[in-house]
């Protein structure tokens, strides 16, 4: 008796099954919905009674695939989906048609240097050494969409690395930006899950001026720190002005209704060096575990 044969399979692959299913004769019994096997049968798996199902796929495959990937460690992005690259805010600017259009073109304009940032930040983080045990750190992750989720991926691809891209499905389109892994790009129903795997491998993270999903991905993270059921991570904080108008985290803090130990949570910065300098120093006592 050889090691092989005791470690072989005994059953055979689902996989197989699958095709010999495939060929079998049409008949009326092999043609209803109820003969197919069951994972693949994608109405019987769009079942109201089957979301906790659609979770765990949702939950396991992205987690199998990074894995494989050997992917220990994120930086993830949040910001913006509507921030310009600096070379297209005149024309944005340029094709607003009415004094109100103009000016939210010039707002977000005002704003296209963080465009820049995330995408210096990213080569940065993007070029964190594979360890010893053949494990990546810092992978750049985004909702990979457009703006600054964009230049995250954008910036590691710059410098010849995988990047991570976790979109949506919306009611309008919602493609994935060309920057994105191929191989780590991963589509999501739930926001929930979506949410989940930004922060499962996270080891620090980026927030630029952003709308209502930059709003929730942050106040989310912030709100497991606070509670203890997340280890603190480095998180950036991209804006100042905007932020500082937008949020008065002071405010909330001098209500009562956070303790000013809070604000410490947050890390202020404007440029990617200055993000880069403070994650380093957060990490300065600890080396990146094995896989």
């Amino acid at each position: 008796m050889t090691r092989k044969e005791i470690e072989e399979r005994k059953f055979r692959p689902a996989r197989e099954e699958a095709g010999d299913a495939a060929k079998q004769a049409g008949t009326p019994q092999t043609q209803s919905a109820a003969y197919r096997l069951a994972f693949q049968d994608t109405e019987f798996l769009l079942r109201e009674d089957l979301r906790p199902v659609r979770f765990q796929l949702e939950l396991l495959k992205p987690q199998l695939l990074m894995d494989e990937a050997q992917i220990e460690s994120t930086f993830v992005f949040y910001g913006s989906a509507r921030i310009p690259e600096p070379d297209q805010v005149q024309a944005r600017i340029d094709a607003a048609n009415t004094p109100e259009l103009k000016r939210i073109a010039e707002n977000l304009g005002r704003k296209a240097r963080y465009y820049e940032e995330a995408r210096k930040l990213a080569r940065i983080a993007a070029q964190y050494p594979v360890n010893a045990a053949g494990c990546r750190h810092f992978v750049v992750c985004s909702g990979g969409g457009p703006s600054i989720m964009e230049a995250a991926n954008r910036g590691a691809q710059d410098v010849g690395q995988t990047t991570i891209g976790m979109n949506i499905v919306l009611p309008h389109e919602q493609a994935p930006n060309r920057f994105v892994t191929p191989e780590l790009s991963f589509q999501f129903h739930y926001f929930a899950l979506r949410k989940m795997h930004f922060l499962l491998r996270a080891r620090a993270l980026a927030v630029f001026p952003g709308g209502f999903g930059t709003f929730d991905e942050m106040f989310e993270l912030l709100t497991l720190i606070q509670t203890g059921k997340m280890k603190p991570i480095p998180i950036l904080l991209y804006g100042r002005d905007f932020w500082n108008r937008v949020v008065d985290f002071e405010a909330l803090a001098d209500e009562g209704v956070i303790s000013h130990k809070d604000l410490e949570l947050l890390t202020w910065v404007e440029s990617a060096e200055e993000g880069w300098a403070a994650v380093q120093r957060f990490y300065e006592d600890s080396d990146a575990p094995d896989c």
